[in-house]
């Protein structure tokens, strides 16, 4: 079985001082750590889960410049047996369904039985590359996955919508799966492995390489102005009993043009 995993790299803002920079399109990122976007670990981890009880070889996937090697060689000392970086010359604004369209033009070309995705993309919370990149290949898909078992040639995969509901469906193969945090425990690489990583090849594509115009990645969004919103504390007070509150209230949404 072979099996792919989209993955990418994103800034760790968990405990940082986040600033707009003077463009105003991104953020400060001089000295802000990287590392593999959350539910991408949780996805890599499934797949070698996979490798490990049904004999996969798992290859990792990534959009972006040079600098993703970091994350891609991690994943090839958790075990993984490829690692492929699709340049990112031209993409740089790209929005999820331009990145999807880009990752559909490589599996295109690849015999793929599983492609997993994370669910969101910790950076920019976009979750639509995995159901875009399942639309452009004509394959099933399923999103918010937390566990997988692999039964007579289909999956059954159990899923977490909102709402705290638990859904549980199967797919044939080949399929994509969009993999949700909390579902299993992600590994640490060992420092023989990364020693090993550190010598071991990368494969590197550009868009022509995978037959795409410019058109074809062509982003349907523009982000015009990254902002830190304004922190107010204005909050009033409503007096009286139930009726003189409810009648207050009325009046603050009215006037903000909420009813």
């Amino acid at each position: 079985m072979k099996i792919a995993v989209c993955v990418r790299r994103v800034p760790d803002t968990s405990e940082a001082l986040v600033k707009v920079d003077e463009t105003g399109r991104d953020i400060v990122k001089d000295k802000l750590a990287f590392t593999i976007n959350e539910s991408d670990n949780y996805a890599l981890e499934e797949a070698l889960l996979l490798k490990e009880s049904a004999e996969a070889e798992v290859t990792l996937v990534t959009v972006g410049a040079k600098d993703c090697t970091d994350v891609l060689r991690m994943g090839l000392a958790k075990g993984a047996s490829r690692a492929v970086r699709i340049d990112d010359a031209g993409l740089e604004q790209a929005d999820g369904l331009a990145l999807a369209h880009v990752l559909a033009g490589f599996f295109s070309g690849e015999p793929f039985d599983l492609i997993f995705t994370g669910c969101i993309a910790q950076d920019i919370e976009d979750s639509q590359v995995g159901a875009a990149l399942a639309q452009y290949l004509g394959r099933p898909h399923a999103a918010y996955v937390v566990k997988l078992e692999k039964k007579d040639g289909r999956f059954a995969v159990r899923r977490e919508p909102e709402g705290g509901l638990l859904e549980v469906e199967e797919l044939p193969m080949p399929c994509v799966v969009s993999i949700q945090t909390g579902g299993n425990t992600p590994r640490y690489a060992s420092i023989m492995g990364i020693k090993r990583a550190g010598a071991r090849p990368l494969e590197e594509k550009g868009t022509a390489d995978l037959g795409l115009a410019d058109a074809d990645f062509e982003s349907k969004t523009k982000l015009l102005r990254l902002y830190v919103p304004e922190v107010l504390s204005a909050a009033e007070m409503i007096e009286g009993d139930t009726g003189e509150k409810a009648a207050r209230l009325a009046e603050i949404l009215k006037a903000k043009g909420l009813v």
